[in-house]
């Protein structure tokens, strides 16, 4: 999603207004419920909030000029660096060390880099399609990058062919670079 994102892309800058801070919070704690103890944390009342619109309906959204987290239509999604403040509060998959190289070039994560060891997926029930999942690598301690499952988890388990993961954010990528200077 990011993989060609510049500055040419952003239409305008706004700053948001404190009920549509409300909103929002009230959004990702809806979103991500364990979010809700570090949410004033994450968004202090007096912060400097604002909505940077960008090509493709996507909006970015800095929290004292750090983008934490964006939205492409309905859904409120995090960036790595919000990830990385607050690891356990997303739903999280892990690839294994030979998808760690292709993770980070922004390619979809195949199913067999899911299910082989050195992978994670959750037990039963597991995820369903289209869960916005973070994606961590066997042996890393930080989150690699942020993808969208194209199938459940247990379909993943149970086929082990095709795209499981399609990518939308990863470490290295224009969004991870992006500064509002």
């Amino acid at each position: 999603m990011f993989r060609k994102f510049t500055r040419e892309d952003i239409h305008s800058r706004s700053k948001v207004k404190s009920s549509i801070q409300r909103t929002l919070k009230a959004k990702l704690v809806s979103q991500y419920p364990k979010l809700e103890e570090v949410i004033d944390e994450l968004i202090p009342k007096k912060s400097h909030i604002e909505l940077i619109k960008c090509e493709d309906k996507i909006q970015l959204y800095t929290v004292d000029g750090e983008v934490l987290f964006f939205q492409q239509f309905d859904e409120l999604i995090p960036t790595l660096r919000l990830v990385h403040k607050f690891p356990e509060a997303y739903p999280t998959v892990q690839v294994d060390r030979g998808a760690i190289k292709f993770v980070l070039s922004g390619a979809n994560i195949m199913c067999p880099g899911l299910t082989s060891a050195g992978a994670k997926l959750p037990d039963a029930p597991g995820y369903e399609k289209d869960t916005i999942v973070v994606i961590n690598a066997e042996n890393k301690e930080h989150a690699l990058a942020i993808g969208k499952l194209m199938m459940s988890t247990e379909e993943i388990k149970s086929h082990n062919k095709g795209h499981g993961v399609e990518m939308i954010h990863h470490l290295g990528d224009p969004l991870w670079t992006f500064t509002t200077d």
